[in-house]
């Protein structure tokens, strides 16, 4: 049995649908609204690559330290 060819595309979205959940974007946020929201979803994924760049380069032996419960006497 062979998997239909609109189940084997990789694209969720197609043209209409992104057009509709842009529309329903409009009349929940209003125009004035939608570029500070997308400001902000662009600023934080920009935060969240930096935080993550931080961690790759840190050096084993202090995420090693870091992942140690601390002793209090």
């Amino acid at each position: 049995m062979q998997i239909p060819l609109h189940f084997q595309t990789a694209n969720i979205f197609s043209g209409p649908d992104i057009l509709v959940v842009l529309g329903i974007a409009v009349l929940l946020f209003g125009g004035k609204k939608l570029p500070e929201l997308a400001k902000g979803l662009g600023e934080g994924i920009k935060s969240f690559k930096e935080a993550v760049k931080e961690e790759e380069h840190k050096p084993a032996a202090a995420t090693a330290a870091a992942a140690e419960p601390k002793k209090t006497e």
